[in-house]
């Protein structure tokens, strides 16, 4: 990680004093409803997925120079498209940028919206007043990184099954649905998708994930006879041992998956979303019960989870975690570390 990525690191005490008036569980809320928009806004405008990554870290950077009552978050949301297409060279007119938008927000369909629309061109100044500030807020530093690329590297440095690959990418997108973006560095929150991926793919009778993000394996204490063969890999750690992580970067890993399991514990996974109960039900580390939970009361801004921002009615987590916006693994490819681009269409797998 460069100085230059450092700077875009917070401690979780500056989501407590971030610029925003509302309390803390209101403005995640509203993040991961701003970033769903991007997300949504960002695949009919068929962008390349890495282009809405790039958008949503700048989203969450965004808030943490201005407040959400000062900038509404589908104005912020539109500009760090339409930047992201520009800084991504996957170019779109503003004015398509703008009509994909309000058809999101009023839920009409854009082939039927003028091109003299009054509101598009509304909308237009507000995306470029918005890219302005987006802008000063950035320092013009537009290049990211995101754990994806941790990810296929990963995958490409031993056979992962393919459904494992597909549960550690989809994590990996709704990450950014929540902060860990500008909490941890990318192979932090690679490290974490990865190893929920694998406890969800175990099933419940395999390690915790306190087993399996502990400084030492617990095998390692064990006495074994002599041998000449290497010992056998540990394959409940095989991202720590891969990333080779410290015991202070295996603390942010207990971090970031506490965050990422407190988010889904966010959803209705009794009613709505009954195949995320997998997931709800794995323990978070120990060591992170002792933080104040940052998805606490989301229940009291709508019925139990955290809802798609348009007028549909589909919403954020109406999917399997395999299938985000762009939710399947790469296609393995001869360059190392290139990911071909996941289709936008994801499939259903069940959990139970």
């Amino acid at each position: 990680m460069t100085a230059a990525d450092s700077q875009w690191l917070f401690p979780l005490a500056a989501l407590h004093a971030s610029p925003s008036l509302c309390p803390l569980t209101k403005e995640l809320y509203d993040r991961a409803r701003g970033v769903e928009f991007l997300f949504r806004l960002g695949s009919s405008l068929a962008l390349p997925t890495p282009a809405m990554f790039t958008a949503a870290t700048w989203f969450h950077r965004f808030y943490m120079r201005y407040s959400m009552e000062d900038f509404h978050r589908q104005d912020v949301a539109a500009a760090c498209i339409f930047l992201a297409t520009k800084t991504e060279e996957c170019g779109r007119k503003l004015r398509d940028v703008a009509k994909i938008c309000h058809s999101k927000i009023t839920g009409m369909d854009p082939n039927t919206i003028p091109n003299d629309s009054k509101d598009v061109e509304q909308l237009q100044s507000a995306i470029l007043q918005t890219e302005e500030v987006l802008l000063e807020v950035l320092c013009f530093d537009f290049l990211i990184s995101s754990p994806h690329a941790d990810l296929v590297d990963l995958f490409d440095s031993y056979e992962v099954d393919t459904l494992l690959q597909d549960y550690a990418w989809s994590i990996a997108h709704d990450s950014y649905r929540t902060p860990l973006c500008i909490l941890y560095p990318p192979k932090i929150t690679a490290t974490a998708c990865y190893v929920l991926a694998q406890r969800i793919y175990d099933g419940p009778n395999s390690p915790s994930l306190d087993a399996r993000i502990s400084a030492a394996s617990p095998s390692a204490s064990l006495p074994t006879p002599p041998s000449h063969k290497p010992p056998s890999p540990d394959a409940s750690r095989y991202a720590i041992d891969f990333f080779a992580l410290t015991e202070t970067e295996l603390s942010y890993v207990s971090e970031a998956l506490s965050i990422l399991l407190e988010f889904y514990n966010a959803q209705d996974a009794r009613d709505t979303y009954p195949y995320l109960s997998p997931i709800v039900a794995i323990q978070p580390p120990t060591a992170s019960l002792s933080r104040p939970r940052l998805y606490a009361h989301v229940s009291q801004f709508l019925p139990g989870r955290i809802s798609n921002d348009t007028t549909s009615t589909g919403n954020i987590m109406n999917r399997t975690p395999n299938s985000s916006y762009g939710g399947q693994t790469p296609v393995k490819s001869p360059t190392h570390g290139k990911a071909s681009a996941p289709s936008v269409e994801g499939r259903r797998i069940d959990l139970s």
